[in-house]
């Protein structure tokens, strides 16, 4: 038994110490928009940096070199016996490993922003599913099928980042994000993303998230009062946006200009703290956005 466990530690080592390196590496600005909202949630979030990109096959390994290439800073795994494929795919990049993948993902769940996976959708599933936490603290996971022809995001499409993953690979592969999250498939305000690329912070308990949340994908009406920041971020918002704000939407520039009676939500763009005459008429229905400083205005 101690000569098994051994084998096992052993053939883990270069996974867990690659894993340790890519911890260390600089992140460009993909990956930093991944971790941008990781600060919202109450749960401590793991130091993680970068994305990994794995495959188990010859032709899955040439897609990953690609893949590599269009996400800078990324690391290449895969097993053992294809060393040689993985390093010519992605030098100075590739990590193999001994034994199943599937006892690879706690280190890279523990190590890394995001993680694209090139194998089959109901594979990944089964593989992950051991290992989730939470969607704020779970890092985004993308599956691409071998061919490269779609990107799907599988976990964190939001909070995590999958989304944006997914959308950057299928512009970089010329692939399809099949995005299934219901504010990015009909591009209406994404709640829980509201001016993250912009570096704004929201303050909302997670049952207010998922009450306004489901206000803006149900059409109901919502108010959104913007008191700072700048009015450009609806174009870069969630991936990006085109058009005019959603129907069910109406801007305001104060909140006490809002008719609170005749609203299912409100979203409030502010620095200032919430009126105490309001704060009972809002609780439960209110998302407050904090721009900050150093950030646009």
């Amino acid at each position: 038994m101690r000569e098994r466990l051994k084998a096992i530690r052993d053939a883990a080592a270069p996974l867990a110490q690659a894993s340790r390196e890519a911890a260390e590496r600089p992140v460009p600005g993909l990956v930093a928009s991944l971790r941008a909202w990781r600060g919202q949630s109450e749960a401590p979030t793991p130091a993680r940096r970068g994305i990994a990109v794995v495959a188990i096959t010859r032709h899955g390994i040439t897609l990953a070199g690609r893949v590599v290439a269009a996400l800078p800073g990324a690391q290449l795994y895969c097993p053992e016996k294809f060393k040689a494929e993985a390093e010519a795919a992605a030098p100075g990049a590739a990590h193999t490993y001994v034994g199943k993948v599937g006892d690879q993902v706690p280190a890279l769940f523990a190590a890394f922003d995001g993680i694209v996976a090139i194998v089959s959708l109901g594979a990944l599933v089964r593989l992950i599913a051991p290992h989730l936490k939470g969607k704020e603290v779970d890092p985004g996971v993308v599956v691409l099928d071998e061919a490269g022809r779609f990107a799907i995001p599988v976990l964190s499409g939001h909070l995590g980042g999958a989304n944006a993953l997914a959308g950057h690979l299928a512009v970089a592969l010329g692939a399809t994000a099949v995005l299934t999250t219901a504010s990015d498939a009909r591009e209406t305000i994404a709640v829980d993303l509201l001016g993250r690329e912009l570096g704004w912070r929201f303050e909302a308990t997670h049952a207010e998230l998922v009450h306004c949340s489901a206000a803006m994908v149900n059409d109901e009406p919502v108010a959104l009062v913007q008191e700072t920041g700048t009015p450009e971020w609806w174009a870069g918002h969630a991936n990006g946006r085109s058009g005019p704000l959603p129907a069910n939407v109406t801007v305001f520039g104060r909140l006490e200009d809002v008719p609170l009676e005749h609203l299912a939500a409100v979203l409030w763009i502010a620095e200032r703290e919430m009126p105490t005459e309001l704060a009972s008429a809002l609780a439960g229905r209110c998302v407050v956005y904090r721009v900050g400083a150093g950030v646009p205005r």
